[in-house]
């Protein structure tokens, strides 16, 4: 099941599914989104991986970590999260609202745009 977690409450998912593994957040947007804003790992993994090679690279990836997906929005992160959840990940949350969301409820030092 896909949870849906706001940038606030992100840390109470990653100590619920803690247990399974070191959260990763998965930033699907693409590279010069990334040089408008990011995020900074704190008590997660932080990886970068664009949607568009989410499937030649899903190796990457450890299906029995938990993973929560973050775009600009939340609308290409739930695509990449049901995806994920397709091929068997078990651990998966969208990030909803996105970077953006982020920007407001945790971080407003992250640009928006």
């Amino acid at each position: 099941m896909i949870e849906q977690v706001h940038p606030g409450d992100l840390q109470n998912w990653m100590e619920k599914v803690r247990a399974f593994g070191q959260p990763i957040v998965l930033d699907v947007r693409e590279p010069n989104e990334l040089e408008r804003a990011s995020v900074k790992a704190d008590g997660f993994e932080l990886v970068h991986i664009p949607m568009g090679v989410i499937p030649p690279r899903l190796g990457e990836l450890d299906p029995s970590r938990p993973v929560a997906c973050l775009c600009h929005h939340g609308a290409r992160s739930m695509r990449v999260a049901a995806f994920l959840e397709y091929q068997g990940f078990q651990h998966i949350a969208n990030i909803s609202g996105g970077i953006n969301a982020w920007s407001n409820q945790l971080d407003p030092t992250v640009p928006r745009y």
